[in-house]
């Protein structure tokens, strides 16, 4: 079996595994649960709440815990890392970077996506339709052996443990935040409370949020609601992404699509190292097929793509323009505008100068000054940080 058909059915069976750990074994995550819809504020302004698992609703020590443990090396199995290495408050919760290292040195092949209004997402990583509540992807990057991200496993979880639990700051956020529990630090808490941090992770305070875009901007909204460009057909919605779920979803949508980025043998294939949502399916018409992300904070979120293999804005507009891409020599040769997978949507278009910069006067608007600073997000650690 290769190692790529293993991460997608180590992430499809990420809760079985968890479940089988020890003496924690009655963990369960039941998805698309009911919405607590009192108690906690998750700031949300003209946005809808996002929708809560019914066995953990949040509360302020939740959030709170879960933001230490964020931001905490300790959480790591070398304590080298935290969450925070691959997802920086400034740009976005993204790192920068085409793709991540994880705790061991082990280079991943994926992006490390914002977690910009996470918890509005219907599916998580890229390309899962499985994992459909944070608290199931969170099993991948803490547990995960195939990358290994944060490096828990079976011969340094209980140290990982007492690190937490001889320390007395966190022993008092545990039992605050699970206080009908014997034992409150346990992995399964640890997970509840990081979700309640991340799904908790609202912006809306961008130029378009407050309706003060300039006209350049407000031509390329018309622009990318244009049926001359599609980008609406998967990225729509007041979370600009077809994969969309909150509070009040009647329908819910976990769509993943094809762009046209590689093909490497007139047949739709990617690299090996990953083919999208046929990783998972074994789907061949599945290659190639991610989920596609939200556009808020996209500003911030270079470079792009699931493999981080566009450098900015401006090139992805012209690589949709050219309806994918032509790699013409090299490892990856092939003609992606040809994948027999791509999307309909993605057909190419022409641009004028004037439009391509209203189309990132637009993309821009999505930026979220607020979000990135926000002292409630940030880092407790550093001195003088909210607690």
């Amino acid at each position: 079996m290769s190692a790529n058909l293993k991460r997608g059915l180590l992430a499809s069976l990420a809760i079985v595994m968890f479940a089988g750990c020890g003496s924690e074994s009655s963990y369960t995550v039941t998805p698309e649960n009911t919405t607590n819809p009192f108690g906690f504020d998750f700031q949300t302004g003209s946005l809808p709440q996002p929708k809560e698992p019914a066995d953990n609703p949040a509360t302020e020590e939740k959030f709170q815990l879960g933001r230490h443990l964020f931001y905490d090396t300790k959480l790591s199995g070398n304590q080298t890392m935290s969450c925070e290495s691959c997802h920086q408050q400034a740009l976005a919760f993204s790192d920068g970077l085409a793709v991540p290292t994880g705790s061991t040195g082990e280079v991943l092949h994926r992006n490390s996506q914002t977690l910009t209004n996470i918890g509005y997402n219907a599916s998580y990583t890229w390309a899962n339709p499985i994992l459909k509540e944070i608290e199931q992807q969170l099993v991948i990057p803490l547990f995960g052996e195939f990358p290994v991200e944060i490096g828990i496993n079976d011969s340094n979880r209980e140290a990982i443990l007492e690190r937490f639990r001889t320390d007395v700051d966190y022993l008092n956020r545990f039992n605050a935040a699970f206080p009908d529990d014997q034992d409150a630090v346990t992995f399964p808490n640890i997970i509840k409370a990081l979700a309640v941090f991340n799904r908790a992770l609202i912006s809306k305070d961008s130029d378009f949020d407050k309706g003060t875009m300039s006209s350049s901007a407000l031509r390329g909204q018309d622009l990318f609601n244009s049926e001359k460009m599609e980008c609406f057909h998967c990225h729509n919605g007041f979370n600009f992404s077809d994969s969309t779920l909150h509070s009040d979803s009647v329908f819910v949508s976990r769509p993943f699509f094809n762009t046209g980025l590689y093909n490497l043998d007139d047949e739709g294939s990617y690299p090996i190292e990953d083919n999208g949502l046929f990783t998972v399916t074994q789907n061949p018409q599945d290659k190639g097929k991610f989920r596609p992300p939200t556009l808020r904070n996209v500003e911030f979120t270079a470079p792009y793509m699931h493999d981080g293999s566009i450098a900015t804005l401006a090139e992805v507009l012209d690589f949709y323009a050219n309806g994918g891409r032509n790699i013409t020599s090299g490892e990856y040769q092939g003609d992606g505008r040809t994948n027999p997978n791509k999307s309909e949507f993605v057909k190419g278009f022409s641009l004028s100068q004037q439009e391509k910069q209203d189309m990132l006067a637009f993309l821009n608007a999505l930026s979220d000054e607020v979000f990135i600073s926000n002292p409630r997000y940030s880092n407790p650690f550093v001195q003088g940080a909210a607690q």
